[in-house]
């Protein structure tokens, strides 16, 4: 992943962290900040794919359904 794309992204998942801990701060409930937790790492995932990492997990599955045959 180059420089700038992982810059954002780290960006996004500390606005995601300090948002999750307002929500926390103000009551919400552990499951509500978890499920904000979760769609914002989606969206993000979206909005700035990690290529490299897809690719590893795309041949480790590979290679994990090659060694069950």
């Amino acid at each position: 992943m180059e420089a700038g794309k992982r810059q954002k992204r780290v960006e996004g998942l500390e606005a995601i962290k300090d948002k999750a801990l307002k929500m926390a701060s103000q009551g919400n409930t552990a499951g509500d900040v978890r499920n904000f937790v979760t769609s914002a790492r989606k969206e993000l995932a979206f909005e700035l794919p990690d290529e490299e990492s897809f690719k590893k997990a795309v041949d480790a599955t590979l290679k994990y359904k090659k060694s069950k045959k």
